[in-house]
Order: C-alpha cells, then sequence, then structure tokens
C-alpha cells in the first residue's frame, strides 16, 4: 500500500466540528479564529514504540494514549481542546490493520471530547513507530493556569491515585479536562502541571525548578497510592516501597496543583461535591527551604528517587 492509499484510508472519518472550515486533504487545515475572549493552546507530543508502548499493545490503546497525552496538558492549563494534527513515522513496510486499529483508538477519544482531527503528516521512520499529535485549545483570556505562582504556605493537592501506571493505568487514564477547567473557574488555583514523570519530577516545576527559596513538604500517609503499585511491591515486582514508588514512576497523568492555605477546605469540598468520582488528595505544602520532604513516622527526611528523566 502506498502512502497516499493509506491516507485515503485513514482519513474519510476523521472527527471535525463546526469551526472546521478546511480539514485534512489540502496543504493546511483551516479553522475559524477563537470567540472573543478566548486565547489559544497550543501543544505537541510524541509517542515512541518501545518507550511509551511496546509492540505487542492493543492498538486502539496506543492510539488514545498518544492523544490522551496532549489532553492532560489541555487539562492542567484549564483549557478546551479543539483541533488536533497527527503525524505518523512508520517502519518501512506498516501493518495497515495497525495502524488503522491505533487511528481508531485516536478517533473515539477525540470524538468524546470534541476534538477535530484536521490533518497531519506520514513518513517513515526505519526500526519502530513513533506518534506525534499537536493539539490546539483555547482558555478564557487571562484565565490559563501556568506551572509558576506558587508560595510559602500553599496547600499541594493531587487528583487520582499515583504509581504502577504501568500495569495499564499508562495507556487507559483519563485526561481530567472537566476537572482542570472547573479549577482553572475557581480562581483560587496558584499553579497547576499534570503528573507525566512522577510528582517527584513534576512538582519542583510549580516551586520554580532548582528554585532557591521554595519547597515541599510531603506527609506520607497521605500519598494517595494505586493498587498496582501496592500489589507489585508485594509480588517483589519492583524493588520500590510503594510510597516511593507513587511519587517516582510517572506516568499518571493527574492534575497537581497549589493553592492558598485558606482555599484548602472549599476546594476540596467544591471539587467532592462536583467529581465524586475522582478522589482529590490534598498531599502537604509548600515551605520556604528548598528540595521535596517527606514527613512519617520516622519523622522529616529528604525524598528519594527522582522523577523519570528521558536523557538520565
Amino acid at each position: 500500500m502506498t502512502e497516499f492509499e493509506l491516507i485515503a484510508r485513514l482519513t474519510p472519518h476523521l472527527p471535525l466540528t463546526d469551526a472546521v472550515i478546511q480539514g485534512a486533504g489540502d496543504d493546511c487545515a483551516v479553522l475559524a479564529a477563537p470567540a472573543p475572549g478566548q486565547e489559544l493552546l497550543l501543544k505537541t507530543d510524541a509517542i515512541v514504540e518501545g518507550i511509551h508502548f511496546l509492540p505487542e499493545t492493543d492498538p486502539e490503546r496506543i492510539g488514545r494514549k498518544a492523544l490522551a497525552r496532549c489532553l492532560s496538558d489541555i487539562a492542567a492549563m484549564g483549557g478546551t481542546p479543539t483541533a488536533a494534527l497527527v503525524t505518523l513515522a512508520l517502519p518501512a513496510a506498516p501493518q495497515v490493520e495497525r495502524i488503522e486499529g491505533i487511528y481508531r483508538g485516536l478517533r473515539r477519544l477525540a470524538e468524546a471530547h470534541g476534538v477535530a482531527v484536521v490533518g497531519g503528516e506520514t513518513t517513515t521512520n526505519p526500526g519502530r513507530l513513533l506518534i506525534s499529535v499537536t493539539l490546539l485549545g483555547t482558555v478564557p483570556a487571562g484565565r490559563a493556569v501556568l506551572r509558576q505562582g506558587s508560595r510559602v504556605g500553599d496547600a499541594i493537592f493531587v487528583s487520582g491515585e499515583l504509581g504502577g501506571s504501568i500495569h495499564g493505568h499508562h495507556l487507559d487514564f483519563e485526561p481530567r479536562l472537566a476537572e482542570g477547567r472547573w479549577l482553572a473557574e475557581t480562581g483560587c488555583v496558584h499553579a497547576m502541571i499534570d503528573v507525566s514523570d512522577g510528582v517527584a519530577g513534576d512538582l519542583p516545576h510549580l516551586l520554580g525548578a532548582g528554585s532557591a527559596t521554595l519547597g515541599a513538604e510531603l506527609l506520607k500517609s497521605a500519598i494517595p497510592i494505586r493498587r498496582a503499585a501496592r500489589e507489585a511491591a508485594r509480588a517483589g515486582d519492583t524493588a520500590k516501597p510503594p510510597v516511593v514508588a507513587a511519587l517516582t514512576d510517572g506516568e499518571d497523568f493527574e492534575l497537581l496543583f497549589t493553592v492558598a492555605a485558606r482555599d484548602a477546605v472549599p476546594v476540596l469540598d467544591g471539587w467532592k461535591a462536583r467529581f465524586p468520582g475522582v478522589a482529590l488528595s490534598c498531599i502537604g505544602r509548600v515551605v520556604d527551604r528548598p528540595g521535596l520532604w517527606l514527613r512519617g513516622e520516622d519523622g522529616l527526611r529528604p525524598m528519594i528517587g527522582k522523577g523519570y528523566e528521558h536523557f538520565r
């Protein structure tokens, strides 16, 4: 099958929205400009075979993950996704059924969140499959929640559960889009990020990476540990204690954010009323000493372990 025959099989059923003037099939997609009072969000992300998924992974789950990672970043800004471009870098002789499955998983998630898929690119990448997604979104002007802005005394919250994502969660997670928009609307959130590299890797971004003044003190008993992380530790599949796995494994794609201490209870109560099926945990506070610290039965100690780093 030629490149153009493959494109012809993949593009006829791509989801579109009213904002799409010209979708896939031309030199560029054409979209209507955002409504007055809205700002654009732009995000790109890539997943690579052997790093983010295995060759035997269900193709629909691969496609879903490729888009869901970008959706999670839009969620962390308090935004709404609108349109996506997809680049496929394929082995020289791609399996057409596999590629169609990838697009099916991507398309279903796009439809669920009202995202138009308006084009992209196909190319060869000998040896392994790579999928890159560029996602556009919108956010009310001046309301995007950034990573910077945490203050001493802020409460630190995280949604959902953490750790053990390799046992399936990293493929099937739900981007917290509605939750992120609600948090932005409260006006209480000082800083927010989605947890892709583990709390140990992503929390420093909320404190100003390399900050000489801000740090975080986390309460060990408050860390929401996913069952898969506990079971892996019991089975001897990992040398990490469950709490360390929860803080360092990565690919949780939960929302990690800070709010003033006075807003902590209202935010928690509002979340429970609005999102009863999604846990929200206050796991610590921002302190005026650098570093990440974990308080347990043995007192306050430096956090052990780091988040995921591609080039470490």
